[in-house]
């Protein structure tokens, strides 16, 4: 049985080395979260603006709603979505269980709410008057958007840091949605699940390594972004 020292320099050694599954099994938990996070960012930061700029009924209750969604853990996120998608759920007939599809509803279920809340809060941080200001030099609604995504452009990007964050590093969802599947549905977190539970640690050292580095990355990013933000709001 190898010591831990042994393990880390094989973990190290994989890496560095270009194994082929290893950096496969990065690469599908990249571009699963990467999808994900594109198609959830546009309609989350739109229902985000709607929530900060505009009065209806029941808005108060969608806000406390996306709140309370950010605190569902991942693997109630990923019962529910089983439930659905397995056979004698109702999108049973659709075959999506145990698929890529199924781990990207499941990144975008997460996401979602995460989006919204950070996206609704950028945009509440803005003054009422930019909004008002926007409207009056522009001839569209459209148009005048676009101006209030660029005043809130940092805190939007730290929304959208934050989610992608959250989403590949999860493991509950991803198991029960993915299946684990080698070569195809294994991510970074079930891997790493998988193979300490082997007793296998060498891969899972080199994968956390990877989750490390990147978290270290977005939170770097993201403390660039607010310090930026910040002092665009003090000129």
């Amino acid at each position: 049985m190898h010591s831990l020292s042994d393990s880390i320099l094989e973990a190290f050694s994989l890496l560095f080395s270009g194994n082929a599954e290893l950096w496969q099994i990065i690469g599908i938990s990249f571009q699963i979260s990467t999808t994900a996070i594109l198609i959830a960012a546009i309609p989350a930061i739109l229902i985000g603006f709607i929530l900060a700029y505009t009065d209806f009924p029941g808005r108060r209750l969608l806000i406390s709603i996306f709140n309370t969604l950010l605190a569902v853990p991942a693997v109630v996120v990923g019962l529910s979505l089983y439930i659905v998608l397995s056979r004698q759920g109702p999108l049973g007939e659709w075959h999506l269980l145990f698929t890529q599809t199924a781990m990207v509803l499941g990144q975008i279920t997460l996401s979602f709410p995460i989006l919204v809340a950070m996206s609704h809060s950028a945009f509440q941080s803005a003054e009422i008057r930019a909004w008002d200001t926007a409207r009056t030099l522009s001839s569209n609604a459209l148009r005048a958007f676009l101006i209030m995504l660029r005043e809130v452009r940092f805190g939007l990007l730290g929304a959208l840091l934050a989610a992608y964050g959250r989403i590949i590093a999860e493991v509950g969802a991803s198991m029960m949605l993915g299946g684990n599947i080698l070569h195809y549905t294994r991510n970074i977190p079930t891997a790493i699940a998988l193979e300490t539970s082997k007793g296998e640690f060498a891969q899972g050292i080199a994968l956390g390594i990877i989750l490390l580095l990147m978290s270290f990355l977005l939170t770097t990013v993201l403390h660039y972004l607010q310090g930026r933000g910040m002092l665009a709001h003090a000129r």
